[in-house]
């Protein structure tokens, strides 16, 4: 009897021009792109938290496509990403996070936008916080969601980092 089914999530970290951020995936795809300038600690206890039972292995070799496509958009050479991601969430969660994925290069969307689009006018709290759990920052333009007044609110890899994606983008806010 095998005993080899466990699964592996690799890893590696990006650094370039003032970029240093941690990113994993599966077999599957791009699972998690961490906060600028965050140790280990964020990636490692959110694989504790989500994928648990899961290997966790440097493979920079293997993170390649997916750092690529990152460091050609913290360039801004790139305005979209091809590569797959391995997302996992609620229902909610996900039908959130796909319609992030549908927001422009160079546009943001309120919250009430979001909620709108998912036809759940009345779940912008909700939508909120699914969006502060985007598990793939930048990939998933998570950063290109503001205030209904303009103003830059809550992002997981700090407003510094929010506001660094938004002018790369060329984008205007209060």
């Amino acid at each position: 009897m095998s005993m080899n089914n466990s699964q592996f999530v690799y890893w590696t970290h990006i650094v370039n021009e003032g970029w240093k951020i941690y990113i994993a995936a599966t077999e599957k795809g791009l699972c998690f792109v961490g906060s600028q300038n965050q140790t280990f600690a964020e990636l490692s206890d959110w694989l504790k938290k989500n994928l648990p039972t899961h290997e966790i292995v440097k493979d920079d070799e293997r993170l390649q496509p997916y750092a690529d496509e990152l460091i050609e958009y913290l360039k801004g050479e790139r305005r979209t990403f091809t590569v797959p991601v391995d997302l996992r969430g609620t229902s909610f969660q996900l039908s959130v996070w796909d319609a992030l994925g549908k927001i422009p290069y160079g546009k943001t969307y309120s919250y009430s936008d979001i909620a709108n689009y998912i036809e759940k006018p009345d779940a912008v709290r909700a939508v909120g916080t699914a969006i502060g759990a985007n598990p793939v920052l930048i990939s998933i333009p998570c950063h290109r969601v503001i205030g209904k007044n303009g103003t830059l609110t809550g992002y997981r890899g700090g407003l510094e980092m929010k506001k660094a994606l938004l002018s790369l983008e060329k984008v205007k806010f209060n």
